[in-house]
């Protein structure tokens, strides 16, 4: 192998094009329109444009990303995470193409990428998950049937996904078939694929996932666990190794079970699996069959680059471990996105006008921005992942509330100030941590939105660059500017860089009772008509931004008097939806 292609952007895009270059291999991007001057596209050795913005265009369009490896003569493809990470007909369709594929063989994609199948195939490991159906639902009223037998809560989730996507859980029968229309929806809009199933949503659980990577020579390595458990609307926000108030034979347990399913599966490359672990029980979630997002803390803690490992065991090298090496010291990752904590983390798009990561003894930051870059509607808002690490837990804390504080980003909201609200509680301090510590015993309310971020200063560069297309390749062209003359000076100087564009922020509501989208997006759902009578509180319409769906509800009681847009229709941040009377 000498080259490799990365089927991805973003920050996961950045780290791999690092483990290649360390390894001595050239890197190939691909990148959308919207993304042709983004770091991950200027720092691989070419990078390909692949399509227009929205993902199912670029990102998601095999035909043309087999294309670029061709037209490049990429040696193999690695898929990052996200995107077409778990497509297991990509993976089969780069081997057909003769292209190594990074990651795990297309069967056991395909037979743990279906919850359903993994399920059974856990089951039969001896591999025991929480209970739930065996096949994909039709209806709402098996989902009724199911929360008869097994007792509220439940969760509804999505068959081909994974991540908390596509996810509903339900308290009360009344919220059912709303719950199971809107798991449908994210299914389909993440993962090209509407099936969903049902099973007992384990309260006041823990998350905790186990890292495993294997080789073609009959290695199997179990590196650690990971506590995933501080988590909004199913989505991590902090990560940990290793996990707290957990036992030698618990974290022996959970090896055992990891490596027992990743045999069954017949599993090669690297891959998660995940647990609910409860009163001291394990039960089997899913296996994630890539690289994790919160790969690094088990990095930091293990001395090993799995990135690099990946692509040892894609070249036919066995593992650089074949036993499990002793974890030395913790690690704690920080999930930077572009979210507003106040506003129940809403996402919140836009240009960051500033940004400066924090640096010092411990800190590690896994970015793919810039100042200047844009944190799009059409993908994920994760800006970056902050990772500390420290000799014990009370050192990794510390040397975080430094790290958090020195961290600088303006012009979106972002998830810090949520970070160091967790980073003073009594219960996460103490290690008394479970999936909806976040939602339910923490209050963000009071965190205080950034006022107006300061512009980047004017810069006077008489050198310019360029980026242009030939055949479909990037090239950025380096060119010096027409000089000018400043008036009543005589000086010369270069043309000035244009500030960016600060978008003004907005609420959920504008005028009393007018009802207007919080963020850009697309309506998805509408509740009412005209006519229709509310009160305060109530959800008007599902507004999906960044593939999460947003319920907007109502700021004031009264009728509806009119209704402005229509359910597939884009708004814009301040656009007026309804308006209430």
């Amino acid at each position: 192998m000498e080259s490799v292609l990365i089927a991805n952007r973003g920050e996961i895009a950045v780290r791999i094009i690092r483990a290649a270059r360390d390894l001595g291999l050239r890197t190939i991007a691909i990148y959308s329109e919207l993304d042709r001057d983004s770091v991950h596209s200027a720092m691989a050795d070419e990078a390909w444009n692949v399509g227009p913005a929205p993902a199912a265009e670029s990102y998601l369009n095999i035909d043309r990303i087999l294309e670029v490896a061709r037209e490049s003569k990429a040696d193999a493809i690695h898929p990052g995470y996200g995107f077409l990470a778990e497509n297991a007909t990509f993976a089969q369709a780069v081997v057909d193409a003769g292209i190594i594929w990074v990651g795990p063989p297309a069967s056991a994609i395909s037979m743990m990428g279906d919850k359903i199948e993994s399920r059974l195939a856990a089951e039969a490991a001896g591999v025991h998950g929480v209970p739930g159906t065996l096949e994909p639902l039709t209806s709402v009223s098996q989902v009724e049937a199911f929360a008869d037998d097994h007792g509220y809560p439940v969760a509804i989730k999505a068959a081909a996904g994974g991540g908390g996507r596509g996810m509903k859980v339900v308290h009360e029968g009344d919220d059912l078939s709303a719950a199971f229309e809107s798991a449908a929806r994210e299914a389909e809009s993440w993962f090209g694929n509407p099936a969903v199933y049902v099973e007992r949503y384990l309260e006041n659980a823990r998350h905790i996932e186990a890292q495993v990577i294997f080789d073609t020579h009959g290695n199997g390595v179990f590196y650690g666990e990971r506590d995933c458990s501080l988590q909004r609307r199913h989505q991590k926000l902090v990560e940990e190794s290793p996990a707290t108030n957990f036992t030698p034979e618990n974290r022996s347990e959970l090896g055992r079970l990891a490596l027992a399913l990743g045999s069954a599966a017949g599993y090669e490359s690297a891959g998660t699996v995940e647990f609910m672990f409860s009163e001291g029980q394990f039960y089997f979630l899913e296996m994630n069959t890539r690289i994790q997002v919160e790969h690094t803390v088990t990095e930091q803690v293990f001395g090993i680059d799995l990135v690099a490992e990946q692509l040892r065991v894609a070249m036919g090298e066995p593992l650089t471990y074949t036993e499990t090496p002793e974890p030395q010291g913790h690690a704690i990752e920080f999930r930077i996105n572009a979210e507003d904590p106040s506003r129940d983390f809403v996402p919140t798009p836009g240009t960051l006008v500033r940004y400066r990561e924090p640096a010092g003894p411990g800190v590690r930051v896994d970015s793919g921005v810039v100042q200047d870059s844009t944190i799009s509607q059409y993908y994920d808002n994760l800006i970056a992942k902050l990772i500390v690490s420290g000799r014990t837990r009370d050192e990794a804390i510390a040397r975080s509330k430094r790290a958090l504080h020195e961290y600088e980003i303006g012009g979106v909201d972002t998830t810090i100030p949520a970070h160091l609200t967790i980073l003073h509680d009594e219960n996460f301090l103490e290690g008394r941590v479970h999936t909806k510590l976040v939602e339910n015993s923490m209050d963000f309310s009071g965190i205080e939105r950034p006022t107006a971020p300061s512009l980047p200063e004017e810069e006077e560069l008489a050198e310019r660059s360029l980026t242009v297309e030939v055949g479909g390749r990037r090239f950025a062209v380096k060119y010096w500017a027409e000089v000018l003359t400043a008036p009543g000076s005589g000086k010369r100087v270069a043309p000035r860089r244009k500030a960016p564009k600060l978008a003004a922020a907005s609420e959920a509501s504008g005028a009393a009772g007018e009802v207007t989208a919080p963020m850009q997006g697309t309506i998805v759902k509408i509740h009412h008509k005209a006519g229709d009578t509310v009160h305060e509180g109530d959800a008007v319409c599902v507004l999906e931004a960044m593939k999460m769906e947003n319920e907007i509800k109502a700021p004031v009681s009264g009728d509806i008097v009119d209704v402005r847009v229509a359910v597939g229709d884009a708004v814009s941040p301040g656009q007026v939806i309804l308006v209430i009377k």
